[in-house]
C-alpha cells in the first residue's frame, strides 16, 4: 500500500512541476521520476535485495546526483542545492554499505529511500515559489547565463 502512496505523491509532484513549474522545476521532477523508476526496475530479486550494495541503484543515484548538481549550478533558484545535497546523502549511503557490509538490510533500504520525500517537498515549495514570483513580477528567470553569474 505504501508503494502506491509513494508513487501517487511522486506523480502528483511531477504533474505539478510540469503544469505550474518553470524549467528548473520540470527538470528536477523529470530527473527524480526517471531515477526512481530506473532504480525500481533494476533492484535485485526480493530474497537478496539490500543484503549487499545495490550496484545498479548506486550508479543510478550517482547519475541523478550529478544531474541535480548540474541543475543546481545552472538554475536561477536556491532550492536545487538542497535537493542535490539530499541526493548526495543517498549516494553516501551506498558508500557506507560498501565500507561496512554488515549494515542491516532494512536500514540500508530505508536510508536509500527516505531522502526522496524531503526532495519532493522541497521541489513542491520551489514550484510554489516560482508561481508566486511569476504572479508578483510577471516573470521568473529559470537559468543563469553562465556558471560565473
Amino acid at each position: 500500500m505504501r508503494v502506491y502512496v509513494f508513487y501517487a505523491l511522486l506523480l502528483t509532484c511531477f504533474g505539478y512541476a510540469w503544469l505550474r513549474g518553470g524549467g528548473p522545476e520540470r527538470a528536477a521532477a523529470t530527473i527524480i521520476l526517471t531515477g526512481t523508476v530506473l532504480t525500481t526496475l533494476t533492484y535485485q530479486p526480493f530474497a537478496t535485495r539490500f543484503q549487499s550494495v545495490e550496484t545498479s541503484a548506486f550508479l543510478i543515484d550517482l547519475a541523478v546526483w550529478l544531474a541535480l548538481l548540474a541543475l543546481a549550478l545552472k538554475a536561477e533558484r536556491f532550492w536545487p542545492l538542497w535537493i542535490a545535497g539530499l541526493q548526495g546523502v543517498a549516494v553516501v549511503v551506498h558508500a557506507v554499505k560498501i565500507l561496512d557490509p554488515t549494515i542491516l538490510r532494512w536500514a540500508y533500504a530505508f536510508l536509500m529511500a527516505i531522502w526522496v520525500y524531503p526532495m519532493m517537498l522541497i521541489l513542491t515549495i520551489g514550484i510554489w515559489g516560482h508561481q508566486r514570483r511569476v504572479m508578483q513580477y510577471g516573470a521568473d528567470p529559470s537559468w543563469t547565463r553562465s556558471f560565473g553569474s
